[in-house]
């Protein structure tokens, strides 16, 4: 049956191809592509942006590399927690699957649309800064950044629609291609010889609350710069060995992505100053120019492009697969569950299209990205409840992993969570508003839901 949820039998017997039965996803997918997706899906214009943030708020060099590593450390204990769900619950769909089993059908509804809002809106985003950075490459398409957005937005998706093989080939590739072009930037900042930053008097702390506040504030950057950890567990069912595969995926990629960062930030600090630090918008742009001229601006602006067509492929392949799930449960229409050739390829048409929804929405649809950043935390929060009341609720239930240092790692990222979550309320009350509008149509939405679909046994409980 299209879609249907492989029975623990069929699990079991998977044959060397993948392949579980026509119309199904397989389960193909190994350590490779998680770490591939999660590169993808983290690394993008946040540690390009963010460095310039924070030397503003801690212009001392040591603070500055001190809170990349506590961000990195608090993205691992959230990696250990999710791990857990995943293994446990090896199903395709993200923080749906999760809040369905922890919570119910209503709240799952809620995470599931809400997610699917936000990693749509943030390809519309990516998608759409890739055709600036275009024109400034070719001068010729400075009139044609909306078309080049809209090209890679549904260009990226057609590797995907002919089978999940090209997709997670594209998705290897193009992560591959984006670690090492930024650790070969990194190296040749280092090798490249300069006079350095380090003749620079250090400038002058902030003290007591005010450096309290500022540490907070630079950590939040920090880890809504870590933001996408977790890309592998949308894939639950599709890895060859969840229970083992897909720790190794995620607590990999926090360990690559807190490398990369921590390299990236201290080449940083290697060439510039934390006076031109400060601000800048690109300041490894600003590093690199400082050393390669014109070249080096070139070369950033393109590794720039190669990461967020990452980032679209990623988001193509996660955001396709919570429709999917919710389909299978009975909450979309059971066209939704068509899968060929391991590709949800009804999922991924209602993907593409919102995504160029937020492409050609203008400023109606950057509101709503703003809004779904914050569900990105709350998503968090309640993945870390989940394991607590699923560690209370079903503590008979396999667990091929368990969550390291549990309850305290847990515990810690679920803390964590709520007061970025609160911070973020505080710091944004007209999107706080908002976003609270758009949870209060969720209920009515559901309903509306529940009446127009015939409902159907569900996939799982």
């Amino acid at each position: 049956m299209a879609g249907s949820v492989p029975s623990q039998a069929e699990v079991s017997s998977v044959s060397p191809s993948g392949l579980l039965q026509r119309g199904s996803l397989l389960r193909v997918l190994g350590v490779a592509f998680g770490l591939a997706v999660i590169i993808g899906n983290t690394i993008g214009s946040g540690i390009l942006r963010t460095p310039g943030v924070i030397a503003t708020k801690l212009p001392n060099p040591w603070l500055f590399l001190s809170v990349w590593v506590i961000g990195g450390v608090y993205a691992l204990f959230g990696a250990f927690t999710i791990s857990e769900l995943s293994a446990m619950i090896p199903r395709s769909g993200g923080y749906y699957i999760y809040a369905r089993r922890a919570f119910g059908e209503f709240p799952a509804f809620v995470v599931g649309w809400l997610d699917f809002l936000a990693q749509t809106g943030t390809t519309g985003t990516v998608a759409v800064v890739i055709g600036e950075y275009t024109a400034d490459l070719f001068p010729a398409l400075v009139n044609r950044k909306v078309e080049v957005a809209v090209a890679v937005t549904i260009g990226m998706a057609v590797f995907q629609w002919h089978s999940i093989h090209w997709g997670s080939f594209v998705q290897n590739l193009t992560g591959a291609a984006k670690a090492l072009g930024f650790l070969l930037l990194v190296a040749a900042i280092f090798l490249w010889p300069h006079a350095g930053s380090a003749t620079e008097a250090h400038h002058a702390l902030p003290a007591g609350l005010a450096l309290a506040a500022a540490l907070m504030l630079s950590l939040q950057a920090v880890i809504y710069t870590y933001d996408g950890w977790y890309a592998v567990m949308y894939f639950g069912e599709e890895v060859r060995n969840p229970g083992k595969d897909i720790p190794r995926s995620m607590i990999g990629g926090v360990l690559s992505v807190m490398g990369i960062y921590l390299l990236v930030n201290a080449a940083i600090v290697y060439v510039l100053p934390m006076s031109q630090i400060a601000g800048q918008d690109l300041a490894l742009g600003r590093a690199a120019g400082a050393l390669f001229g014109h070249a080096g601006d070139t070369l950033l602006r393109v590794l720039v492009i190669i990461s967020m067509l990452s980032g679209i492929n990623a988001y193509h392949l996660m955001g396709s697969r919570i429709p999917l799930a919710m389909s299978r449960d009975g909450l979309l229409p059971k066209k939704v569950t068509t899968v060929n050739r391991g590709t949800p390829t009804v999922a991924l048409f209602l993907t593409v299209l919102a995504s160029l929804l937020f492409v050609l929405g203008g400023k109606v649809f950057e509101r709503l990205v703003a809004i779904c950043a914050f569900y990105f935390v709350a998503d968090y929060a309640m993945a870390y409840l989940g394991v607590i009341v699923l560690r209370h609720r079903e503590p008979a239930t396999p667990r091929p992993y368990r969550a390291w240092g549990y309850p305290w790692t847990t515990g810690i990222a679920l803390l964590g969570s709520v007061a970025f979550l609160a911070a973020a309320i505080a710091g944004d009350t007209e999107n706080s508003l908002w976003a609270l509008g758009v949870l209060a149509l969720s209920y009515p939405l559901y309903l509306l839901t529940r009446m127009m679909i015939a409902r159907r046994p569900p996939a799982s409980a």
